[in-house]
């Protein structure tokens, strides 16, 4: 499976085109009964088909492949940040909202310090 596909980018919001390439193996298998084989058989890469049938529809599987693909977190590299497909803004404002997070630290907490380097 190649191509590319245009996602929302986890970080900014902004489109981030997206090269895919993965390789999946599907077994198809003819048979006398293969509607009692699909079903008894667990292994998903394994398909029955009818020894008469003369067409597989694949459009499923496709979908699947792709989906399969798309990493779960869609975010540009880290050396990539700041690019051409990055949304300025939003990044400026989640280093700004790093930066004030470091910086308000709420004194009801700051007894707990001391048992931050306690070994178990």
């Amino acid at each position: 499976m190649g191509g590319s596909v245009e996602v929302i980018c986890d970080r900014c919001g902004n489109d981030l085109p997206l090269d895919l390439w993965d390789e999946f193996n599907v077994v198809v298998k003819l048979v006398d009964d293969p509607e009692v084989m699909n079903e008894q058989d667990e292994d998903p890469d394994v398909y029955y088909l009818s020894r008469g049938e003369s067409h597989l529809h694949v459009g499923d599987w496709i979908y699947e492949f792709i989906n399969l693909s798309i990493p779960m977190q869609r975010m540009c590299r880290i050396e990539e940040m700041g690019g051409p497909y990055c949304n300025q803004k939003v990044l400026e404002m989640l280093k700004r909202m790093d930066d004030r997070g470091s910086e308000n630290t709420n004194p009801i907490w700051k007894g707990l310090d001391k048992f931050k380097d306690l070994d178990s």
